[in-house]
């Protein structure tokens, strides 16, 4: 039976006879894996794409051009990635776009149309339009950070990362690609997407040196990184909304902190109001393609335990203290 394409996005559908002579030419050198949810993963600067991300990765590694406002908020797939968007436009945004009324942008788009995924923007287009109706700009990427543009290196934007408990990000992972392949044309068990999850073998992976990358960066230059990790976000999200506002030199004044807007951002970006709003629960589709529906599942903290044996959580265990020894991180 031939594979049911409609819920993937059309960029995500170019095969490799439709890339640039450029990204043929560099796949072709590059050592490669069985993937999951497209044939095969590449490795490249020591992390795997897919041929259409990789092509995405080199056009902005080339052509971007950095401004010193820009915010980036850098996750690895599938660790809360929506619900801190929606929270970083909406604290970004707040003077332009009043959080308690109807008219927040929020109400009639997906955080995903809000914070354009950089690499993605240049999938299919070296010169992508990246203005933006006010600043700074915020871009969202999975991209470790040595493979991020240089222009981002060398300039004063700032960069938020959210890291989350590897066992929550693979569930979280499978369970999202397993909406991607319809049910009869499946051909990776959970075991199988396992074991490449744990070899590295995922987008913008392996999980462990996208994460640490990026916290030894921030432990060295704090002022210009701020490393998040889910699982606190969730225990005390008020604590860490203003630290984020800090971060972002957009700190919550007296008024603001006296009528309540922290709480206002909070519940407007909840999972559960964010879920249930129209545009999110039908069959509106991201500039991408996929339906909007598809990023809101659980966000629950732990929800692993409902699929992994004890022996994948033992072995995710085990990497994960291998990996972040002596570094100071724990997830």
């Amino acid at each position: 039976m031939a594979r049911d394409t409609s819920l993937l996005p059309p960029k995500y559908l170019l095969q490799e006879e439709a890339l640039t002579q450029e990204c043929k030419e560099l796949i072709s050198s590059l050592p490669k894996e069985k993937g999951y949810v497209f044939s095969y993963s590449y490795k490249y600067e020591g992390f795997w794409y897919t041929p259409i991300y990789l092509q995405g990765l080199i056009a902005c590694q080339k052509y971007f051009q950095a401004r010193d406002s820009d915010v980036f908020l850098v996750t690895i797939p599938k660790s809360g990635t929506t619900w801190l968007k929606a929270i970083m436009f909406t604290l970004i945004n707040r003077k332009n776009y009043p959080v308690d009324t109807k008219n927040h942008p929020l109400h009639n788009n997906n955080p995903h149309n809000l914070v354009p995924f950089l690499e993605l923007d240049y999938v299919d287009n070296q010169n992508p339009d990246l203005s933006f109706s006010s600043s700074p700009r915020i871009f969202a990427s999975h991209l470790p950070y040595f493979s991020m543009p240089k222009s981002v290196h060398d300039s004063a934007c700032k960069l938020v990362y959210l890291c989350r408990n590897p066992k929550d990000t693979f569930v979280s992972l499978w369970q999202f690609a397993d909406k991607l392949t319809p049910e009869e044309t499946r051909s990776n068990s959970l075991g199988d997407v396992f074991d490449l999850f744990c070899k590295g073998v995922n987008t913008c992976g392996p999980f462990w040196d996208n994460v640490l990358d990026y916290w030894n960066e921030s432990k060295k230059n704090s002022e210009r990184i701020l490393f998040l990790k889910y699982e606190e976000l969730k225990e005390e999200p008020n604590l860490h909304l203003r630290r984020l506002a800090e971060f972002l030199g957009c700190p919550f004044s007296a008024d603001e902190e006296e009528t309540g807007m922290v709480e206002e951002i909070l519940k407007l970006c909840s999972f559960n109001n964010l879920s249930n709003l129209e545009i999110n629960k039908g069959t509106d589709k991201l500039a991408y393609g996929m339906e909007n529906k598809a990023f809101f599942r659980r966000g629950e903290v732990g929800d692993w335990k409902n699929l992994l044996t004890t022996e994948m959580a033992k072995k995710i265990d085990q990497v994960t203290e291998q990996k972040f020894s002596g570094f100071g991180l724990l997830l």
